[in-house]
């Protein structure tokens, strides 16, 4: 009897050490897969790219989908880049590469 405790024991702790690994191993891959996110969390966008799409279509959003800011690229659809002073302003935040919280900006 003590013996089938002591079995059923270690296969519970290969299965959860199994388990940890297999874990282990997904959030590795998370990690290794999305390049466009620096070990920081912050987001890395072209800023030349980011920077033309919000003189051209910066009213209605684009830059700010772009950067990962859904929320505010809807906001600014909806009221046309706050109409033209919203986009005015982001044209001179992305040209002078202001650090937004989570955007790191490249050149490539």
């Amino acid at each position: 009897m003590a013996k089938k405790k002591i079995v059923k024991k270690k296969v519970v702790a290969r299965s959860v050490r199994a388990k940890s690994e297999k874990v282990a191993a997904i959030h590795t891959d998370k990690i290794v897969v999305n390049n466009n996110v620096t070990i920081s969390g912050k987001k890395k966008v072209n800023w030349v790219l980011t920077l033309v799409m919000s003189i051209i279509f910066g009213c209605i959003g684009v830059d700010r989908f772009l950067m990962g800011h859904v929320g505010l690229g809807i906001l600014k659809l909806f009221t046309l880049g706050g109409c033209g002073i919203w986009w005015l302003i982001d044209v001179i935040l992305i040209a002078t590469k202001y650090q937004f919280k989570d955007i790191e900006w490249v050149e490539n």
